[in-house]
């Protein structure tokens, strides 16, 4: 009937109004609009403020003369004596040795950790009975507190290196495990139909589609839980074995035995820079090598590419050489019939 709206009826210039007048309100929020991306030099002097707020706040409380101060030496140093004290730190506590030495049984820890995680993830995305019997396993590892693991390790592998690295390994094993399977599973089942569609046998499905799409969020779950990793070594360097290196984590531990605040704030503040730059390091990494998810320039996709086409190349030469020559055996050995 006439007047009635349909269907087929135009917007009404007033709603459309009202609509671009709602997204204008949202958009023109200045500093405090909704999701808005922030210039690169806002979001670096948002960051430098707030250091600076920090530092000024810890100055702030920790000036004067001891008796004067709002919070006691004994409780927190200035940062002027904290920073002065940097020095011994650096020579006298052995600060770049002690780094090197968690930086190598965070990596070992983390890489074994990696190296059993991942591929019983793939298997237990791939396929749910395997899963089902790695289920338990993963719930444990994943919600038993770490401190509680510290005499589990002592006991079975003794106070030196390898308990270290098995506490890293147990630690964040059943996280790679999971975040592994969960990737997995998380891609699209379009793509297993179609590479059976094309013929694909079910390991090559795994290895040749499956795999390759889950492993960006796999390596970036890697880097995120590496981050967390180095802070769960400090847990482990707390009992140190004879003169060795103890770590970051023993100078805290000694430090702190010896009333000396200034080396553990250093300490404290060492970690997440040094974290931070592992870090760069690793999303970098993620960037060449994933460029189609996470941008870059798709270095270590290339590179990765070439080696993995010489690889086919090189296997398929050798196979079909080998069954050339399997052919030409047999041939030869085939009896032969005379001529008529």
């Amino acid at each position: 009937m006439a007047g009635e709206p349909t269907s087929q009826s135009p917007i009404p210039l007033d709603a459309c109004a009202e609509t671009g007048l709602g997204a204008r309100r949202r958009h023109s929020g200045g500093w405090f609009a909704i999701r808005q991306e922030a210039p690169l030099w806002q979001t670096i002097a948002c960051s430098v403020l707030c250091l600076v707020v920090c530092g000024g706040l810890w100055w702030f409380l920790t000036r004067g003369p001891g008796e004067e101060r709002f919070i006691s030496y004994a409780v927190l140093p200035s940062p002027a004596e904290t920073f002065g004290s940097f020095k011994s730190l650096w020579f006298d506590r052995g600060l770049t040795r002690n780094l090197f030495v968690t930086l190598k049984r965070l990596s070992l820890g983390f890489g074994l950790a990696a190296a059993v995680g991942i591929p019983l993830g793939i298997l237990c995305g791939c396929f749910t009975r395997i899963n089902a019997f790695f289920l338990p396993i993963s719930l444990f590892g994943r919600n038993i507190p770490l401190a509680a693991l510290i005499p589990l390790t002592f006991s079975l592998f003794g106070i030196g290196e390898q308990q270290k690295i098995m506490f890293i390994f147990l630690a964040c094993v059943a996280f790679i495990l999971s975040d592994t399977a969960g990737a997995i599973q998380d891609v699209g089942s379009q793509y297993i139909d179609t590479a059976y569609t094309l013929g694909a046998s079910r390991w090559q499905v795994i290895l040749k589609v499956l795999v390759p799409l889950a492993m960006p969020n796999v390596f970036n779950s890697l880097r995120l839980l590496f981050g967390l990793a180095f802070g769960y070594i400090m847990l482990a360097e707390t009992i140190k074995l004879g003169t060795e290196s103890g770590g970051l984590g023993d100078i805290i531990n000694m430090s702190q035995k010896r009333n000396n605040r200034e080396h553990v704030i250093l300490v404290l503040l060492i970690i997440p820079v040094v974290a931070l730059c592992i870090d760069r390091v690793l999303y970098w990494v993620q960037r060449e090598l994933f460029p189609h998810r996470f941008g870059g320039w798709g270095l270590l996709n290339k590179a990765l590419r070439i080696v993995l086409h010489g690889w086919e190349d090189l296997k398929g030469l050798v196979f079909h050489r080998g069954a050339a020559e399997s052919q030409s055996l047999a041939g030869d050995a085939a009896p032969r019939t005379p001529a008529a």
